[in-house]
């Protein structure tokens, strides 16, 4: 099984995010961060369509970087929708609204790697209008599923539906809630895709020796997987390549 990765969540080049509320980037920065990315060793990419302009710009990237888009994985979501009128998120996980947000994701991004579930709860990870989706999904060559849970009982509900390889959830030194997720994952050969390894940047001083003692917490406890970074700023991610880099060599 391959060893854990640093990926990245797209979610704050598509609207305000983090406990500092930062603006997003222009789309040209936006683009470049993801470019910048790729040149650095990141090939997993994590978006939804709640992250606003998220998905467009990763499409974009991809269109017109042959080997970006050869090399990545394109890991998008269904569940939480979004609303450009308004400018919120919407959470639906019927059929018609299931289906239509991965058609237009699709359209989008031109690919999807890896579908998950968006605000997944122990209601709905295994629900018909779900299933169905997800069956609809393969039609489309979409080859490998997830769910995006914050609690155990649906993480537990996932792996034991069988339909899903990776689940993905927050974990840090502040937020320990989801650990027992760990090794119910690997116990079942199933992937951890953590986020928010950072607090949002409660953790993030920009010391590079605080940076990869946050990213070596999470190490510690999986053997592979994702952890995303979610920076939006160029000079960020690269600290946060570093830093990580820094983490895997004190883990071996």
């Amino acid at each position: 099984m391959k060893a854990a990765e640093l990926g990245l969540g797209l979610l704050s080049i598509g609207r305000t995010w983090g406990v500092s509320n930062v603006l997003p980037p222009d789309e040209v920065m936006a683009e470049r961060l993801i470019e910048t990315a790729f040149a650095s060793g990141i090939r997993f990419f994590d978006t939804a369509p709640a992250y606003a302009r998220s998905e467009l710009i990763l499409g974009r990237v991809l269109r017109r970087n042959p080997a970006l888009a050869k090399d990545s994985l394109v890991a998008t979501k269904m569940g939480e929708h979004w609303d450009e009128r308004s400018q919120t998120s919407w959470v639906s996980h019927e059929r018609e609204d299931l289906v239509r947000s991965l058609e237009n994701s699709l359209s989008r991004l031109g690919r999807i790697d890896i579908l998950q579930i968006h605000k997944a709860s122990a209601a709905n990870v295994g629900a018909d209008a779900v299933l169905e989706t997800l069956d609809h999904a393969r039609t489309c060559d979409v080859r490998q599923f997830g769910v995006s849970v914050s609690d155990l009982e649906t993480a537990e509900l996932a792996c034991k539906s069988g339909q899903y390889a990776f689940v993905q959830f927050a974990f840090n030194r502040q937020n320990e809630a989801m650990k027992p997720a760990f090794d119910l994952l690997a116990a079942r050969g199933m992937r951890p895709i953590v986020n928010r390894p950072l607090a949002m940047g409660a953790l993030a001083n920009g010391e590079p020796a605080s940076l990869a003692a946050a990213y070596k917490f999470v190490l510690e406890h999986m053997s592979s997987g994702v952890v995303l970074t979610g920076t939006s700023r160029e000079a960020h991610l690269l600290q946060n390549v570093a830093a990580f880099q820094a983490a895997v060599r004190k883990s071996q």
